[in-house]
């Protein structure tokens, strides 16, 4: 999906987790993990793990990625 102005506010507004989340359980081929926004999202879910590594740990455990 192409990248707006809009999906940027969206995105920038959403906690790591939230992030963490869609990325965990958005069905495949879901548009917000296409295209700019895809990468724009990736993007910003790196930025907030690196922001707080714990929470960042913490948040995937919580999702079920942890071992």
């Amino acid at each position: 999906m192409k990248l707006t102005l809009e999906h940027k506010a969206h995105i920038d507004a959403l906690s790591h987790y939230q992030l963490l989340e869609k990325i965990r359980f958005a069905p495949v081929g879901n548009v917000w993990m296409e295209g700019e926004t895809g990468e724009y999202w990736m993007k910003q879910c790196a930025i907030k793990r690196d922001e707080n590594p714990g929470e960042a740990v913490g948040n995937s455990k919580a999702l079920g990625w942890g071992k």
